[in-house]
């Protein structure tokens, strides 16, 4: 075995009070990879192709990484209720800023609704079309392959969805799911077996701890919002490492999708912005939700925590801190290497997501190799005079209203389940 495959996780040091911090912060940070690659994805190939690589990269990750994270709560089954949990703990569904409602009406029939849609509110000041492309011909598709994940014969239809009419209708959309043997499930798509056979997709990670204090799975009912403080910190520890999956096994979906349509350059070149302008608000985004400072250890904690570096396992990414300064040590072979994604981007000429993701910490920041051998590119950061001007990058991306979205207590979730 490997080095990196022994390599522990990278939130092994935390809390349990930090994890449960930390949990939802990762899942938002996935949800806005795409306000970072989708605008580069307009630029190269227009609203209807930037749909279109929108539609395929969630269509061949979402199933993957759902049934990872069933097996790895333990809430397998065939029905709407495991659908519905599968969402919770999905990227594309962060808790609170895409404010899913659930309805359960018995094992083959339920209904959701957003009574709030980060999403939306990002779309809508950019018109109708781009509304419609996204709530039509993104989310048919997309929504049936989280589905399917699940149970082949599960549909999801719209009730009602935007364009909104009136103009602040209520809640702003609602759909139904069915699962019926006669409905024929959609086809494979065509990059599918590629993201499942991936590196990301095979990977192991260290079983959740029974005997932790708190839940060690998601096996009990269904429930109207997870509080992620109830979870074991073993079982935090977990959901952490799967959810930095699920974003390296989208933004695989992605770098497949615009491979398919950019010559190579110039689908590196979208790769490297899409993975800048996320890399650097979520580090800003970490580095707050754990109240950090802007010094070195500062930065050390948001790069250990960093999604793009984790699981260790699949990045092999090391993250050191001594009195010389924090270095970065990224190996050139790992499984994120083998799929080419985020740290298959870095090289000692493209360390533009390493600058950004310094300056969510500190905007003074600036990165430089140490070294660059066969085996690895080592790096470290200095601080400048002065603080550097925010990328176009990560300006792009903070044009979501998920750059300053704040998670709120709600208090003990209420059980859905049908009795």
């Amino acid at each position: 075995m490997s080095e990196p495959d022994r390599a522990p996780s990278g939130f092994a040091d935390l809390s349990r009070s930090e994890l449960a911090i930390l949990v939802p912060e990762l899942l938002l940070s996935g949800h806005l990879i795409d306000r970072s690659g989708m605008a580069h994805s307009i630029a190269a190939f227009g609203r209807e192709g930037m749909a279109e690589v929108a539609i395929e990269e969630w269509q061949v990750a979402s199933p993957v990484y759902t049934r990872r994270m069933q097996r790895a709560l333990g809430f397998t089954g065939d029905g709407v209720e495991t659908i519905f949990k599968g969402l919770q703990l999905d990227i594309g569904a962060p808790p609170q800023f895409m404010d899913f409602r659930y309805r359960v009406h018995d094992h083959r029939h339920g209904e959701f609704w957003l009574d709030h849609c980060g999403a939306l509110a990002d779309v809508e000041p950019m018109g109708e079309s781009y509304v419609r492309s996204m709530c039509h011909d993104i989310e048919d598709p997309t929504f049936d392959a989280t589905a399917l994940a699940t149970n082949p014969h599960a549909q999801v239809r719209p009730i009602h969805r935007p364009p909104r009419v009136p103009a602040d209708r209520h809640p702003v959309c609602a759909w139904t799911v069915v699962i019926d043997d006669s409905h024929v499930p959609p086809p494979v798509p065509a990059n599918f077996e590629t993201v499942a056979r991936s590196q990301a997709a095979q990977v192991v990670l260290d079983p959740i701890d029974p005997l932790d204090p708190g839940l060690g799975d998601y096996a009990g009912p269904l429930l109207s919002d997870l509080r992620f403080g109830d979870f074991s910190r073993s079982a935090l520890i977990r959901m952490a490492d799967e959810v930095c999956l699920q974003h390296h096994l989208l933004t695989l979906g992605f770098l497949i999708a615009v491979g398919a349509r950019a010559e190579d350059a110039a689908a590196a070149d979208i790769g490297r912005r899409q993975f800048a302008g996320i890399a650097g608000l979520t580090a800003e985004r970490l580095r707050l939700a754990l109240g950090l400072g802007d010094d070195d250890a500062a930065l050390a904690q948001v790069l250990r925590r960093h999604p793009a570096w984790n699981p260790l396992c699949y990045t092999g990414v090391r993250v050191d801190h001594a009195e010389i300064g924090v270095r970065v040590r990224i190996p050139k072979r790992s499984g994120a290497m083998t799929d080419k994604v985020w740290p298959a981007l870095i090289d000692a000429t493209h360390l533009a997501p390493l600058d950004a993701m310094a300056r969510g910490v500190n905007p003074r920041f600036t990165v430089h190799v140490i070294d660059d051998t066969d085996d690895e590119l080592a790096v470290g950061f200095l601080l400048a005079e002065k603080p550097f001007a925010e990328s176009g990058e990560v300006a792009i991306t903070r044009f979501s209203t998920g750059a300053n979205f704040q998670f709120a207590d709600r208090g003990i979730p209420l059980p859905l389940t049908v009795i």
